[in-house]
């Protein structure tokens, strides 16, 4: 029997759902969602690497995120994409059976590799975030920078519009792009082991980044 993608907190099969809708509704979109697929690019931390994806799934209400760094921290769950692309999708994998936020972990495969697979998903979910590794950005969806907000970091930063994580320090954007407030005790890490993180103006902050209108990395960022 071929097993589905593991779970975190409720079994579903092709993916492992870390959060479903609270009473309350902080995780709908303020506003219009502009694009129904996002890459995250995250090269100055690894943590805000695996958590940016479920932050921003999150602000979408019911999505999906793919893991695309082989190399990078590991999402609990004993499925992953490389299992999808050996075994093949089934229907029920391409298409969310509830409300909420599922993860597919990664498993060891490329980009490439599992492209036409990514394709397939796309198609088929309402809302879809790609976890990049942190080399060089190379995707044909528009890509989120997620930096640090460190006077070293912003010294040596690309061009084009960012999502900046608050640090210890006070500064001024260095462009155009998202702040988000430093995170409330306890969200990363009910993020990182798939339990319901608490509501706050961390979490809230990241509707935003849906409002944008993003690139892709070859393309020239917006001013």
């Amino acid at each position: 029997m071929r097993s589905s993608a593991a779970t975190l907190l409720i079994r579903v099969p092709g993916a492992s759902y870390v959060a479903g809708a609270s009473p309350g509704g902080f995780i709908q979109a303020r506003g219009a969602i502009l694009m129904v697929v996002l890459a995250t690019w995250a090269p100055d931390d690894a943590v805000l690497a695996a958590v940016a994806p479920l932050a921003l799934a999150l602000a979408a209400g019911t999505a999906l995120v793919v893991d695309l760094d082989p190399g990078g921290p590991a999402y609990p769950g004993g499925g992953s994409l490389a299992a999808l692309v050996r075994d093949g999708p089934r229907r029920v994998d391409l298409a969310p059976p509830r409300r909420g936020v599922a993860v597919l972990a990664n498993g060891g495969i490329g980009a490439g590799e599992a492209a036409e697979v990514v394709a397939a998903l796309v198609a088929g979910w309402p809302a879809v975030v790609l976890r990049l590794p942190a080399g060089e950005p190379v995707t044909s969806h528009p890509v989120v920078p997620v930096r640090v907000l460190a006077p070293a970091i912003v010294a040596s930063r690309p061009g084009g519009p960012a999502v900046y994580q608050q640090g210890p320090w006070r500064m001024a954007l260095p462009g155009p792009g998202v702040l988000l407030p430093r995170p409330r005790p306890g969200v990363v890490r009910a993020l990182l082991t798939g339990d319901h993180p608490p509501a706050g103006r961390w979490l809230r902050a990241w509707r935003q980044v849906w409002e944008r209108p993003w690139r892709p990395a070859e393309e020239p960022a917006w001013a």
